[in-house]
């Protein structure tokens, strides 16, 4: 439905055509997660309705080069949304509504060097109290996404390999014993429609991209983990996701490939989980955990020689 809307949308001008298309943005006029936006979002892609261009998001047009990006408002109206859909209805507090679009800005900086957030500047870009730009950030540093300098000063990266790696031990430690706790309180028919949604993705790799890789790590990693009782340990397995990011940014960079091993070794856990092998699959996850720590690290040498994308102008580089 995103989609559909956006794309009619577009083809009938009613969005400019030199518009920067954000996924957080979209989200909030239609009132869902990021995730159906960005999978909408990238099917315009392919449809080549809407082109990527060397800053965050997608431009409204099949010729970057023709226009120059223009970071103005998506309006309901460009959209032909109204209330009685129930779409545009943002019941959610300020910090809420702003906490995606600043989550993802500082998520990709990191993985280019080490920034500064400059509190006031984040409050009149997004026009906020600097309450809300402080509430907004004391929860990116529950995540580890940011941390409070030796001046007060909000902090964000670089994102290194040592990180990722002290990241992957934690899970390494963690995660398995989660799965091997909370595997016998799955339902069944809810493993049923993973596996079969890995199955299509190995039958047809072509069907594999960013939204469908957010997807299946979600399943895997947050799903099935989901009953450990654990709280504390599951704060630590929630608090060391950093090399999610790092995989996000390489594949909307540079796509996924068809030959994504992750998809192998998340359907061999999940196989395991079926045929009730709760110990099998703990050490298929561990297996997958080591493996992805690898393949992680290589990705974020390659995004360190990519230029460094636009970023909003609360987020100053720290030479």
């Amino acid at each position: 439905m995103i989609r559909n809307v956006l794309r009619e949308s577009i083809l009938d001008q009613r969005i400019a055509p030199n518009l920067v298309l954000l996924e957080g943005a979209i989200a909030r006029l239609f009132g869902t997660s990021r995730g159906p936006v960005r999978k909408a979002l990238e099917l315009l892609h392919e449809e080549g309705v809407i082109s990527r261009f060397e800053g965050r998001g997608f431009l409204a047009t099949s010729d970057p080069d023709s226009v120059v990006p223009a970071r103005d408002p998506l309006t309901p109206s460009a959209l032909r949304l109204n209330h009685k859909e129930g779409s545009v209805v943002d019941q959610r507090s300020v910090a809420e509504r702003i906490y995606d679009d600043v989550e993802d800005a500082v998520a990709t900086c990191i993985a280019f060097g080490h920034f500064r957030i400059i509190e006031t500047t984040l409050s009149d870009y997004y026009g906020v109290s600097r309450t809300v730009a402080r509430e907004v950030l004391g929860r990116l540093r529950s995540q580890r996404l940011v941390e409070k300098g030796p001046r007060s000063h909000w902090l964000a990266g670089p994102l290194t390999s040592q990180a990722v790696l002290e990241d992957y031990e934690i899970r390494v430690l963690l995660e398995p014993a989660a799965l091997r706790a909370s595997a016998p309180l799955l339902a069944r028919s809810e493993l049923l429609e993973m596996q079969q949604r890995l199955q299509r993705l190995l039958d047809d790799p072509a069907l594999l991209n960013a939204a469908e890789i957010s997807r299946l790590e979600n399943d895997l990693h947050r799903q099935c983990l989901r009953h450990y009782r654990n709280r504390k340990a599951a704060e630590m397995i929630a608090q060391s996701q950093l090399p999610i990011l790092v995989n996000r940014l390489f594949f909307q960079s540079l796509g996924v490939p068809l030959c994504e091993p992750m998809v192998v070794e998340h359907k061999l856990v999940i196989d395991h989980l079926l045929y009730g092998a709760f110990d099998a699959a703990a050490s298929s996850l561990e297996s997958h955990l080591l493996a992805s720590s690898e393949r992680t690290r290589s990705r974020l040498k390659v995004l360190s020689v990519f230029p460094e994308p636009d970023l909003p102008p609360y987020l100053t580089r720290i030479s």
